[in-house]
């Protein structure tokens, strides 16, 4: 008489961890909210705090994560008129996501 082989149930990645790194593994998003959770700034702050980004990039992440509500786009009355970018309440919900992130890497990237 023949064993029934051990029912498993498929493999499958928790549904919200999956949408966090479909959002946050995209190029720079993830930066970008680590930078703006430190405090506001403009474009051009970020431009230089983000090495590597290019402004049409920069300015397209910017829409997205202000259209998924992580980051918050107010312009300020001049002279000169300005566009400050804040992080959200939702983007400093993932600090301790993102500095556990930072810690692991230093700790298990080699390179």
């Amino acid at each position: 008489m023949q064993k029934d082989a051990e029912h498993h149930e498929p493999r499958a990645c928790d549904a919200g961890l999956s949408r966090a790194f479909n959002f946050l593994g995209k190029r720079w998003n993830g930066v970008l909210i680590g930078t703006l959770v430190q405090g506001p700034a403009g474009f051009s702050e970020l431009k230089r705090a983000v090495a590597g980004i290019s402004d049409s990039v920069l300015s397209e992440r910017l829409t997205e994560l202000t259209a998924a509500g992580l980051v918050e786009r107010t312009v300020e009355d001049g002279p000169p008129i300005t566009v400050v970018y804040r992080a959200t309440a939702a983007s400093e919900a993932l600090i301790p996501a993102l500095d556990a992130i930072a810690v692991w890497a230093r700790d298990n990237l080699k390179g």
